[in-house]
C-alpha cells in the first residue's frame, strides 16, 4: 500500500476526514499531522453586557512550526507529499486571513520565519527525496474577512467583501499590485471602513501575496514542487484579487511553460479551496497507481452549458472550472463524440446570445452532447492526445437545470449499462443539494455505482470533491487485483459516497433548518439573534448547545436510516468494485451505520458538522 503525507488546509471534514476516507477508497494510506497542530476554530471567548454581545475573541489556528517538523520527521516513510502552504505558513486558511500590523519586508526577504517554514519543501524535494512527488496547494486570499474570528463580526465580513469586490486599477508589476490595493480604476482611493481595519487587511493581503510569489518563484520555478494548485477563495469577476490572479497566470506562463495562465503538468489556478485536497489526492493516486497516465473525461451538461454560468463567489465559468479540475487530477477533457451514443440526438445549433454552440437535454431520450474540442483548444491552446480522441474513461454528468433531471438519470442509466463510469455533480443546488435532484438520483439504483458525487458549497468545491473522488477511485479499481485491498477500499468508497448524500442533502438541505431555527430562537443576545447559529457555542447557553447536539444526532440517525433504504444504497444494490479488461465487477451494499455521538458541530456553528457513516459492502 502506498503512503502519502498530507498537510490539510485545516481540520474541517471537507479538508481532512473526507480526504482520508477518499485515500482509503483508493487504497492509499494517508498520514496527517497531530490534530492539535492543524486545529482551526472560531472565537471561543466573548464580552457581553446583559443581553447584548459586545465582542468575541480568541480563535485557534494551527501550529506551523510543528507542521514543519512533522514533514521532516515523516518524509522517509512516505511515497509522496500533499502540502497546504496555508497550514504550513499560517496555521490554516483562517490564519492566513488574520489581520496584520504590517505586510512584511521587501520581497523575497519579506518574512524570514515564513520563508523558513516554506523552505521545508525545498529540503525534502531538493536534497532528501527528489524522486518523490511533491504537490502543493496554495490560495489567493479571499475578498472577505472571517466572521467571528479575532473579533470580526458579520458586519466586517459584509463590508470587506463589498469593498474588495469593487473594481481596481489594473497593474501588472508586483510592487504596483501590492501597493495599489486601494485604488479604483480612476486611481482614486476608496474611503474609510467602519467594521474592520482596512490598512491591516491590506497588510495581510500583501503578506499573503508575497507568499504566493515565493512559492511560485523560489519553489515551483526551481523544480521543488512537482505540481502546484492555486485556489482562489471567495472570488468575484472583478475586485482586489484580479491583478493577483493575472499576475499568477503570467508567472505560470513565463516560469512554468503554461499557456493562457495554466499548465496541466505543473500548475493550475482556479476558483476553489476546500476541494483542492480531494483533487490533489486524486492526482497523487493517478501518479502512484497509474504512472500518471491521462484519464479521458467527457462532460455532459443537463441544462445550460457550464460556459454560460459564473457563480457569484467565483471568477471563472463553470465549464472552464471543470476542465481545470480535470487538469489537476491528471485527466484531460475530450470530445463527447468520441463516445458512441446511438440513442442520443445531438443539436449543434449555435446559441447566438452566448456565442457558444450549446446543446441541451430535452427529454429522457434526448440527452445532451457537447463537442468539447473547440472549447478545449480555446481555453488551453492544446489538442487532446490521440488516445483521448478515440474513447472516454469517465463521464461527468453535470446537472445545471432541474427540468433536465430525468435526462440526467437516463444518461446515468445508459452509462452504467454500457460500463462507462460516471461522476455526478449537482449545480442546481446553490450550496446544499437540490432536494428534487437528490431524490431523483437516490431513486435510481445506478447512483450507487457512481465513482464521485457532490453538491457541497460553491461550484469549485463541488467539482473538486466529485472529480477528485472519481479519479482516485478509478486509479485503484483499474489497477488493483488483491481481494482484501479491493474489499477495504470498496467499503471506504461506499462510506464516502453515502456521506456525500447524507451531508450535502439530508443535513445541508433538510436537517440544518431545524438546527438554525432552534439556535436563533434561543439566542442569548438580542443583537445576534438572527446569527446565533454561526457560533452556537458562544451565542447559545450550554444547555441549549447540548440540546442542539442531541437534535442533530437524532435527526441524522433518522436520515441515515432513510438514506440506507433508498434504491441507490438499498441492500443488494451494487457498486463498482473493480474494472479489469473493460469489464466491471460489483459488490453489494449490505449496511449503513452512523455512530450516534459522531455528528457534532466541529466549529460550533450549524454550517459545518462532522459526519462519518460506515457503509459495508460484500
Amino acid at each position: 500500500m502506498k503512503t502519502v503525507l498530507y498537510v490539510p488546509l485545516d481540520d474541517r471534514p471537507a479538508n481532512l476526514d473526507d480526504v482520508v476516507v477518499q485515500g482509503k477508497a483508493a487504497g492509499i494510506h494517508i498520514i496527517t499531522p497531530h490534530l492539535g497542530d492543524i486545529q482551526n476554530r472560531l472565537d471561543s471567548e466573548k464580552t457581553v453586557e446583559g443581553t447584548t454581545l459586545l465582542g468575541t475573541s480568541t480563535p485557534t489556528y494551527g501550529k506551523p512550526s510543528n507542521i514543519h517538523d512533522f514533514i521532516l520527521k515523516n518524509a522517509a516513510k512516505v511515497d509522496g507529499f500533499i502540502i497546504s502552504s496555508d497550514m504550513l505558513a499560517y496555521g490554516g486558511l483562517i490564519g492566513s486571513r488574520q489581520l496584520r500590523e504590517d505586510g512584511g519586508g521587501t520581497y523575497p526577504d519579506y518574512d524570514q520565519d515564513t520563508t523558513r517554514l516554506l523552505d521545508v519543501i525545498k529540503a525534502i524535494k531538493g536534497r532528501k527525496y527528489p524522486r518523490k512527488p511533491v504537490f502543493v496547494m496554495d490560495t489567493i486570499m479571499r475578498l472577505a474577512t472571517t466572521s467571528f474570528a479575532d473579533g470580526l463580526a458579520l458586519d466586517a465580513y459584509n463590508e470587506s467583501r463589498a469593498l474588495m469586490q469593487q473594481p481596481r486599477q489594473s497593474f501588472t508589476a508586483f510592487e504596483d499590485i501590492v501597493n495599489g490595493y486601494n485604488l479604483s480604476p480612476e486611481a482614486k482611493e476608496y474611503g474609510e471602513t467602519t467594521y474592520f481595519n482596512k490598512e491591516q487587511y491590506y497588510n495581510t493581503r500583501q503578506h499573503k501575496f508575497k507568499t504566493n510569489l515565493y512559492i511560485l518563484d523560489k519553489l515551483a520555478r526551481k523544480g521543488y514542487i512537482d505540481f502546484l494548485a492555486v485556489g482562489v477563495d471567495d472570488a468575484n469577476t472583478q475586485g482586489v484579487q484580479i491583478n493577483e490572479i493575472n499576475y499568477v497566470e503570467a508567472r505560470i506562463n513565463e516560469w512554468l511553460g503554461g499557456t493562457d495562465g495554466q499548465d496541466p503538468d505543473r500548475a493550475i489556478i482556479l476558483p476553489d479551496a476546500d476541494g483542492l485536497g480531494h483533487a490533489l489526492l486524486a492526482r497523487m493516486a493517478n501518479q502512484l497507481l497509474r504512472g500518471g497516465k491521462k484519464t479521458r473525461y467527457a462532460v455532459k451538461y443537463f441544462g445550460p452549458h457550464g460556459s454560460t454560468i459564473i457563480n457569484a463567489y467565483e471568477y471563472m465559468n463553470v465549464h472552464e472550472n471543470v476542465v481545470r479540475h480535470v487538469d489537476i487530477v491528471g485527466g484531460v477533457v475530450v470530445t463527447d463524440s468520441a463516445y458512441p451514443q446511438p440513442d442520443v440526438v445531438t443539436d449543434t445549433t449555435p446559441d447566438m446570445e452566448n456565442g457558444n454552440e450549446l446543446t441541451n437535454a430535452t427529454s429522457v431520450d434526448e440527452a445532451s452532447s457537447f463537442d468539447m474540442a473547440s472549447e478545449l483548444d480555446r481555453m488551453t491552446n492544446r489538442h487532446p492526445g490521440k488516445p483521448g480522441n478515440k474513447s472516454v474513461d469517465i463521464e461527468i454528468i453535470a446537472i445545471t437545470a432541474l427540468d433536465q433531471m430525468q435526462a440526467a438519470v437516463a444518461q446515468l442509466t445508459s452509462n452504467s449499462e454500457k460500463g462507462l463510469p460516471s461522476v455526478v455533480i449537482d449545480f442546481v443546488g446553490k450550496g446544499p443539494a437540490n432536494v428534487d435532484v437528490a431524490e431523483a438520483l437516490l431513486n435510481s439504483p445506478y447512483t450507487g455505482r457512481v465513482l464521485g458525487y457532490s453538491a457541497w458549497n460553491t461550484p469549485g468545491n463541488k467539482i473538486g470533491m466529485a472529480v477528485g473522488m472519481g479519479q482516485s477511485r478509478y486509479a485503484l479499481i483499474t489497477t488493483e487485483t488483491h481481494a482484501h485491498t479491493l474489499r477495504d477500499a470498496m467499503n471506504a468508497h461506499g462510506s464516502l459516497l453515502f456521506k456525500r448524500f447524507l451531508k450535502d442533502y439530508y443535513y445541508k438541505a433538510v436537517a440544518i433548518a431545524d438546527i438554525r431555527t432552534y439556535s436563533r430562537a434561543h439566542a442569548l443576545y438580542t443583537n445576534v439573534a438572527t446569527l446565533a447559529d454561526q457560533n452556537m457555542a458562544l451565542f447559545n447557553s450550554e444547555e441549549d448547545y447540548t440540546h442542539l447536539q442531541t437534535l442533530l444526532r437524532d435527526l441524522m440517525q433518522t436520515h441515515t436510516a432513510t438514506l440506507a433504504g433508498k434504491p441507490a444504497f438499498a441492500q443488494g444494490n451494487v457498486a463498482i468494485k473493480q474494472i479489469c479488461n473493460g469489464e466491471a465487477a460489483y459488490a453489494e451494499y449490505c449496511s449503513a451505520l452512523l455512530e450516534y455521538t459522531n455528528p457534532d458541530f466541529i466549529w460550533g456553528r450549524a454550517f459545518e458538522i462532522t459526519l462519518n457513516p460506515k457503509v459495508t459492502l460484500k
